[in-house]
C-alpha cells in the first residue's frame, strides 16, 4: 500500500506545529507579497539571522528580562542569550525543577520561578513574586504555549490552547503592567505565530470559547490560540500609549523543539528526514524575539507583527482593533479573580 501525502495539507499542519516552512507560500499564500506597515524601521537582520547575531552590539546590563518556557527551545535559547548579553533573567517554567535546572545551565544572573499558564492562580503567584522582588521589569517575553492536541481538552471549560496561550499570558502581563512602566522603556514580546491563519472562520469564537460547537482540528485551535496572541498585544499596544512601555507580537519562524510533540509519528519522522530543508534552527528562531525586545530602533514602536526580525502586514483578523478590544474584556472576564 502506497502512502499518498497531500502536499499542502502535509506543510500546513508542520506549520502550526512549528515544523514547516517559514515562507508565506509555505501557508498557502502562494501568490501573496510581503507587506510592510508604513513607518516602522526595517533592519538589517533576516530569516537566517541568530539571536547572537541581532544583539551583539547590544549591552543588556543592569535589564530585567522575565522569559515564560525558559527551559527548552526557543525560550531557552532567548534566556541565553540575554543573560549572555548583561541582562537579569527570570525564566519561567512550570516546575521549579525545570526552571532551576535551565537557570544553572546559562552563563549570567538567573531567577528560576513557576509559571503553570493552565492555572491561573500560579500565572498570578508568579507576577506577585516579581512585584515582590522590588525591580521595574524591562522585558517580557510570552513564549510559552502548547500546540496541535490531538483532541479536545478543556481548563474550567474553555479550550485550553487558549488558556494556556492566551489567558494566562494574559493574566501574567497585566500582574507585572506597572513594573513594565516603571522600566525606562519596558517591552512586552508576545510569541505569536503565522498559525493565526488557521483560527476558525470569523475569528475569536467568543460565542463558544469552549471549542464544542466548532468541529474540533488541532491546527485551528492553534491558531485560534495565536490569533489571540495578536490581538492581545495590539490591544495592550493601545492601552500603553503616553506611556514608555510597548507591545508587539512575532511569528519565531519553524522549529524542530518539543512544542510539536503532539503531531502524527509519521509527521516528526518526515519532518527529522527532511526538514532541514525549509526549518530554522533554534538560534535563527529566537532572532525575532531578541530582536524586538532589545533593538534600540525599536524603541517607540508598538502595536505591531514580526516575522524574520522585520514587520509585517499580518491580516487574517490580525489587525482588527474591535475584535481585540472585545478580546481584552472577555478575558478580564474570565480572568477576573486573578487580576492584579
Amino acid at each position: 500500500m502506497s502512502l499518498v501525502i497531500n502536499r499542502r495539507r502535509f506543510v500546513q499542519t508542520l506549520s502550526v506545529a512549528a515544523l514547516a516552512a517559514t515562507s508565506s507560500s509555505a501557508l498557502g499564500a502562494e501568490d501573496e507579497e510581503i507587506q510592510r506597515p508604513v513607518g516602522v524601521p526595517l533592519g538589517p537582520y533576516g530569516a537566517e539571522s541568530t539571536a547572537d547575531e541581532v544583539t551583539a552590539a547590544i549591552d543588556l546590563s543592569g535589564k530585567t528580562a522575565l522569559i515564560t518556557g525558559c527551559n527548552s527551545g526557543l525560550g531557552y535559547e532567548t534566556m541565553r542569550v540575554l543573560a549572555m548579553r548583561g541582562a537579569h533573567v527570570i525564566g519561567a517554567a512550570r516546575t521549579i525543577e525545570k526552571a532551576r535546572d535551565a537557570c544553572k545551565s546559562v552563563e549570567g544572573s538567573t531567577t528560576p520561578i513557576v509559571c503553570e499558564l493552565s492555572d491561573f492562580s500560579s500565572a498570578a503567584a508568579c507576577a506577585e513574586a516579581v512585584r515582590a522582588m522590588g525591580m521595574p521589569l524591562d522585558i517580557l517575553i510570552c513564549n510559552a504555549g502548547i500546540m496541535a492536541l490531538p483532541e479536545l481538552q478543556q481548563v474550567g471549560g474553555i479550550e485550553r490552547h487558549f488558556v494556556v496561550n492566551h489567558l494566562g499570558h494574559f493574566v501574567l502581563t497585566n500582574g507585572l503592567l506597572q513594573q513594565l512602566k516603571s522600566a525606562p522603556q519596558g517591552r512586552v514580546v508576545v510569541v505569536g505565530s503565522m498559525g493565526h491563519r488557521w483560527a476558525p472562520a470569523g475569528g475569536i469564537q467568543f460565542d463558544d470559547l469552549s471549542g464544542e460547537s466548532w468541529e474540533y482540528d488541532p491546527n485551528a485551535a492553534y491558531g485560534h490560540s495565536k490569533l489571540a496572541n495578536g490581538l492581545f498585544s495590539i490591544e495592550l499596544a493601545r492601552r500603553l500609549q503616553n506611556t514608555a512601555a510597548t507591545s508587539n507580537s512575532i511569528h519565531p519562524g519553524i522549529i524542530n523543539t518539543n512544542l510539536g510533540r503532539h503531531m502524527p509519528k509519521y509527521m516528526l519522522v518526515l519532518a527529522s528526514l527532511i526538514g532541514w530543508t525549509f526549518m530554522k534552527s533554534v538560534e535563527a528562531g529566537a532572532a525575532t524575539s531578541c530582536y524586538v525586545a532589545t533593538n534600540p530602533s525599536l524603541a517607540n514602536i508598538s502595536g505591531y507583527y514580526f516575522e524574520d526580525c522585520n514587520p509585517v502586514v499580518a491580516g487574517y483578523n490580525m489587525d482588527n482593533v474591535e475584535m481585540a478590544t472585545l478580546l481584552w474584556t472577555v478575558s478580564e472576564e474570565l480572568t477576573r479573580g486573578y487580576l492584579v
